[in-house]
């Protein structure tokens, strides 16, 4: 697959040859790109050959394979993002980018699992985000690159047929499982909380953190039928006994606080497929995940693309590396 990392002239001449890519840049990088059939999503961070990186000059680039004869582009609104799935074609996948901290973020994040057609046909993406200097001053974007338009409240995807005798596959890499502790949830959706019940005894979250020292940079971790799904803490008032999150909490779901990982680099090689990194079409890892487990200058076992305000992998997902691999009946 034709994965790198390139600069503004390449990737220009790359649209100016009518190459079909998917592309992740610093706001400013790709604003110098033409019109022409890519996508993208802004963020200055990316997992690249020679470790993690940050730039606002460099542009992750992602190329459709020669053999996608059909390539559909949509932008979506939070109204109209739940045909996500009913859109995508019958054989092949669909790449999705929203802009960060915007509504249909939010929609999108507590409302796929209802969708119709949910995890039906494979849906990969992202979430776009800006340097972390300039979070709540400069709005993540996404881009249009047919008529170049920049969107900072709606979603662009591409719907990418495959012919037969193809297929793709969505798989995520999560090097944390719930540890051994309380079991956690909560009275209700969202972003936010006060209120959960420690094993069914209810009392206020905040609270509970401070009481109990909790390390909040480990996620609280769901078993889906032994999917491990993160929760990551965005922050805590305690003041205001108030727990907010990068991605929703759900009623009913039960969560334990994630077993400490000790080393990033060590735990994520481990977690690595033994095979199959070649055929990897596109690829995306957590801003959490370079911060606290300092993965500048650390590589990533060889796979390659932006690093993210949030992934998905058919939803949202957090503190986790999502891909997409491309391969044959």
């Amino acid at each position: 697959m034709k994965n790198k990392l390139a600069d503004v002239n390449e990737v220009t001449a790359m649209i100016k040859d009518g190459k079909k890519l998917i592309v992740a840049g610093d706001e400013s990088a790709l604003k110098k790109l033409p019109a022409g059939h890519w996508i993208g999503g802004t963020i200055p961070y990316f997992m690249s050959e020679k470790g993690g990186l940050m730039s606002h000059d460099m542009i992750f680039v992602n190329e459709i394979p020669s053999y996608v004869k059909q390539m559909t582009v949509r932008t979506y609104t939070e109204e109209t993002v739940a045909s996500i799935y009913t859109d995508a074609p019958s054989n092949g996948f669909s790449v999705i980018i929203i802009p960060g901290s915007s509504p249909i973020h939010m929609s999108f994040a507590l409302n796929a699992p209802s969708y119709e057609g949910f995890a039906t046909k494979p849906l990969i993406g992202w979430i776009s985000g800006s340097h972390l200097d300039d979070i709540g001053k400069v709005r993540p974007k996404v881009f249009f690159g047919e008529s170049l338009k920049i969107l900072d409240d709606k979603a662009v995807a591409m719907h990418i047929t495959l012919p037969d005798g193809k297929y793709a596959d969505i798989n995520i890499i999560n090097i944390f499982t719930q540890g051994d502790g309380d079991e956690i949830s909560f009275p209700e959706d969202g972003f936010t909380a006060s209120t959960a019940l420690i094993n069914g005894e209810e009392m206020n979250f905040a609270d509970y953190i401070v009481e109990h020292d909790i390390d909040i940079r480990f996620p609280l971790v769901a078993d889906y039928n032994g999917a491990m799904i993160n929760i990551s803490f965005q922050s805590i008032d305690a003041n205001k006994g108030i727990t907010s999150f990068y991605a929703p909490v759900f009623k009913g779901v039960a969560y334990r606080l994630a077993r400490p990982v000790h080393d990033y680099v060590e735990e994520f090689t481990d977690h690595l497929p033994g095979k199959g990194i070649d055929s990897i079409f596109f690829s995306c890892n957590c801003i959490l995940n370079y911060l606290y487990s300092e993965l500048e200058g650390k590589k990533t076992g060889g796979i390659t693309g932006p690093i993210t305000f949030g992934e998905i992998a058919y939803q949202l997902l957090n503190q986790t590396l999502a891909y997409v691999v491309i391969e044959d009946l």
